[in-house]
């Protein structure tokens, strides 16, 4: 008979067995910034369901834009989804860029500047001075650190129009957009493309001659510098995501319906251009 003492023995032999093999296998887990922008918000939540059925565990962090890049900088957060260049965000790679690395180019054709419903006669901001009572003397903008607000306070100045313009959040400016809108009044907010709302409403942007807003611009995926090296599959997939007009469109309209439910929305989304979502998944 085994005397209690090699009992004990061979239970603690088991215990440190089943440890070694790993019974309870932790997936890797990323954080991926975001800020409340309808085309990030979009391709975060998309890139999240995909990571995760790659056996990520994975944490959204949602932040104004400084702090994004103040944590991607200090390995706080892994991966940013929505960094616009060459004018955009501009200043924050200028501070922060030695500390991070391109991943890919998630879409080719965004633009931002100022945007009013088709019904409002002006077509160009030099033009906007003589309609000011009618604007309310008001530009509707988004969150104070965006790049698009920095761009319309010299837009402001170098045309001369005099114009406040308001601190608000992307979500606050549809809002204000659309009730404008339903009341066919007139006015004029920070906008950009790719975004729902010019599939929502009937809208133009203001033709800009001095090209303060600049040309057509890419969004990136971007990572704290050294993420490539730590985790190669996680960065090979999310360089490899990529969207045209048609599906970075049908994807926000998407998440813009989705009244709560984004998980779903996105793959019902991935269901629909699977043959897509599979070809970024890279061979492991």
């Amino acid at each position: 008979m085994m005397n209690k003492t090699g009992l004990i023995g061979i239970l603690l032999s088991l215990m440190v067995l089943l440890a070694s093999c790993g019974g309870g296998k932790k997936s890797k887990e990323i954080s991926i910034a975001y800020v409340n922008w309808a085309e990030g918000i979009a391709v975060t939540n998309l890139t999240k369901v995909i990571l995760e059925d790659q056996g990520y565990d994975v944490k959204l962090l949602n932040a104004d834009l400084a702090p994004v890049f103040t944590s991607l900088s200090r390995k706080k957060a892994d991966v940013f989804m929505d960094a616009w260049m060459p004018v955009t965000m501009a200043d924050y790679f200028n501070q922060y860029g030695d500390n991070l690395e391109y991943l890919g180019e998630v879409y080719d054709n965004a633009r931002i500047g100022l945007v009013v419903p088709d019904y409002v006669t002006v077509n160009s901001i030099k033009d906007m001075t003589k309609d000011k009572a009618r604007f309310s003397g008001e530009i509707v903008g988004i969150d104070a650190g965006a790049g698009i607000m920095k761009a319309t306070d010299q837009a402001i100045k170098e045309y001369g129009i005099g114009y406040k313009l308001l601190t608000s959040s992307g979500p606050a400016m549809t809002a204000s957009l659309k009730k404008a809108i339903d009341k066919k009044k007139w006015i004029v907010v920070t906008g950009w493309t790719p975004h729902w709302m010019f599939d929502r409403f009937k809208l133009h942007m203001l033709e800009d001659p001095k090209k303060i807003y600049g040309e057509a611009e890419k969004i990136y995926s971007i990572a704290w510098k050294g993420f490539t090296k730590k985790d190669p599959f996680a960065a090979e997939l999310i360089r490899n995501i990529h969207l045209n007009d048609e599906e970075i469109s049908s994807l926000m309209t998407a998440m813009e319906e989705a009244q709560n439910d984004e998980s779903a929305v996105i793959r019902a989304w991935i269901n629909e251009h699977s043959k897509l979502v599979n070809s970024w998944i890279p061979e492991r």
